[in-house]
């Protein structure tokens, strides 16, 4: 399924929870870290597991549990205290090496909990071992945490955010080259729809696969963003077409619409087609198939 959007809801607040998966996000992400004060860690492992064993809790979307980074072993213990609690992945919180998500996969394995990691990098050590990190076989999405690494870095955070592009730009290399998803930073002033549909089509243009959100509010543009639009699917479909004619006629060079297209055109249209067959927009009985 996709991963469009990834909406984080506080593992401490039961309500909030339950709504979450309402808004459309492709993920809902139940939040034992920093959403959650130190004194209510505890109440919010317990609220998170109820919910999950709650058998009127059925969500569409794919359920994540972001672990505290801290004590994973003490987060699990509880969440799988109920058998009934389940969940599809788990974040895991300034990730900075295989060896932590390997450790990770190990104690979910130790709770009979055989999920994927969604590895989260937001700090300078974790930038630099991005590779490593979304190699790992537990890995299988790679997430960018701008804040975090900005207070890490001593950066100050800017409109333009130039100042962690490096990293931004790093970490959806990281991923591609694994194979797995990237997911990009939140954007934190919901009430700026412009803004944030800007930068969500910005880290559309660098690779990424989805955006983290913070708010309800924020998940159907961000949504929209990573959906192919009907003028990239209508090219996507000329591109395809254009190729299966071509090789039926044994040429190895064509053109669609004066354009000439090569190999990364045609990756990239065929890119085009998996996203929209994933989220429904894509039609199977049409040509490029």
């Amino acid at each position: 399924m996709p991963r469009r959007s990834l909406l984080f809801s506080p593992g401490d607040r039961p309500e909030l929870m339950r709504k979450a998966p309402g808004a459309g996000a492709d993920t809902v992400v139940f939040d034992l870290e920093d959403a959650v004060a130190p004194a209510r860690k505890g109440e919010a492992r317990r609220a998170v597991r109820d919910v999950l064993a709650d058998p009127e809790f059925d969500p569409a979307a794919e359920v994540c549990v972001r672990v505290t980074g801290t004590d994973t072993y003490r987060d699990l213990e509880v969440l799988t205290a109920d058998d009934a609690a389940t969940f599809d992945a788990v974040m895991l919180p300034k990730a900075e090496s295989r060896d932590a998500v390997d450790h990770l996969a190990s104690q979910l394995r130790e709770h009979d909990r055989r999920v994927p990691v969604i590895a989260l990098v937001e700090t300078a050590r974790g930038v630099l071992r991005a590779e490593e990190i979304a190699d790992a076989r537990a890995t299988d999405a790679v997430a960018f945490g701008a804040e975090d690494l900005s207070a890490d870095l001593g950066a100050t955070r800017t409109d333009e955010g130039t100042e962690v592009l490096y990293a931004r730009e790093k970490v959806v290399t990281a991923a591609s080259a694994a194979g797995v998803d990237a997911i990009d930073t939140v954007y934190t002033d919901f009430d700026d729809t412009a803004g944030l549909a800007e930068e969500t089509r910005f880290a559309a243009t660098l690779g990424y696969d989805g955006k983290m959100a913070i708010h309800p509010a924020q998940v159907s543009v961000i949504n929209d963003a990573f959906t192919p639009d009907t003028e990239s699917i209508a090219w996507a479909r000329d591109v395809l077409a254009a190729r299966d004619a071509a090789a039926a006629e044994d040429r190895g060079v064509f053109q669609v619409d004066g354009e000439m297209i090569d190999a990364p055109l045609i990756a990239q249209a065929e890119r085009i087609r998996e996203y929209a067959r994933l989220v429904d927009e894509w039609d199977g009985e049409n040509a490029g198939e």
